[in-house]
């Protein structure tokens, strides 16, 4: 579903609202996982015991594909709707909460203190946990699949955009192609 800019504009919450240009893309690079260990390991030492999963996603967290270098984080906490049980924790280590999507699983995503990280926070049971591990998995273990989606990226990423969310928007029919083909193999097995 392409996102309004009227939505976008509402959902950001501090930086640059509009990108208006090109999107970088990197070849894989092996210290993304590093990077994300170290990420993970500050979020788990602010949060303790709130951090109830820390999971390396998207693009980065694969093996072999190119990616825009932010490195996607996903944090589960027991209800991101209660931003008092992380929010000021984050924040109070250099966090910035950049969007803020009280109508989307009560997602928030913060920008790191220091890496270019983008931390995707959800409450335990959404959805969206087991969509962004299924398309990674799925991603990770089939190579034609990665193919698909890195030339999807290369090409869109040329163009011009408004928005980054634009650029994510445009890439849907084949991330769908593929969620499709990964629900498919998950309910054979």
């Amino acid at each position: 579903m392409k996102l309004s800019d009227e939505y976008i504009q509402k959902v950001v919450v501090s930086g640059k609202v509009e990108h208006n240009q090109t999107i970088v893309l990197k070849p894989y690079d092996e210290n993304w996982s590093i990077l994300f260990e170290r990420e993970k390991q500050r979020i788990s030492t602010i949060l303790k015991d709130k951090a109830l999963m820390i999971e390396h996603i998207g693009s980065t967290s694969v093996p072999g594909l190119i990616a825009k270098p932010i490195i996607d984080i996903l944090l589960v906490v027991e209800d991101a709707g209660k931003e008092e049980d992380y929010v000021v924790d984050l924040v109070s280590h250099g966090y910035i909460l950049r969007i803020k999507e009280p109508d989307f699983e009560n997602h928030h995503m913060f920008l790191g203190p220091d890496t270019d990280i983008h931390l995707h926070v959800f409450s335990q049971g959404s959805k969206e946990i087991e969509k962004y591990l299924l398309f990674r998995n799925y991603l990770r273990a089939h190579q034609e699949a990665r193919e698909l989606y890195a030339n999807t990226k290369k090409t869109l990423a040329k163009k011009k955009w408004k928005y980054v969310q634009n650029y994510a928007d445009a890439k849907s029919d084949v991330v769908q192609q593929i969620m499709d083909a990964a629900r498919k193999e998950k309910q054979s097995n």
